[in-house]
């Protein structure tokens, strides 16, 4: 599984449409649906600090996100342009492979 992190700092009086666009039944997702290497979004609201939130992409692989992304490359920048106006800033935390769980030694 390969997992995308990316955090943002929403404007104030923004966070609903924010959770809106973002959510599991928001536009980005909607979008990912589109490709069957698409598996979910996770939409995390920091606790500690407001209009902090981070989300979580999950792809079958790092190839597959990457081919959905040039395959889509209009739309994703069209959605990320119309959505750019309910943040402060956006920063991408990270792209990582889920590692297997150790097996226990016998």
């Amino acid at each position: 599984m390969f997992v995308i992190l990316w955090e943002f700092e929403v404007k104030p009086g923004s966070e609903f449409a924010f959770e809106r666009v973002y959510g599991p039944q928001g536009d980005w997702v909607r979008l990912f649906r589109s490709d069957p290497h698409y598996r979910m979004t996770h939409l995390l609201r920091d606790t500690s600090r407001p209009g902090i939130y981070c989300t979580m992409d999950f792809w079958d692989s790092a190839v597959a996100y990457k081919k959905f992304k040039s395959a889509q490359h209009e739309t994703y920048k069209a959605l990320d342009q119309a959505t750019q106006g309910l943040t402060l800033r956006e920063r991408h935390l990270g792209s990582f492979l889920q590692s297997e769980p150790a097996t226990p030694s016998p």
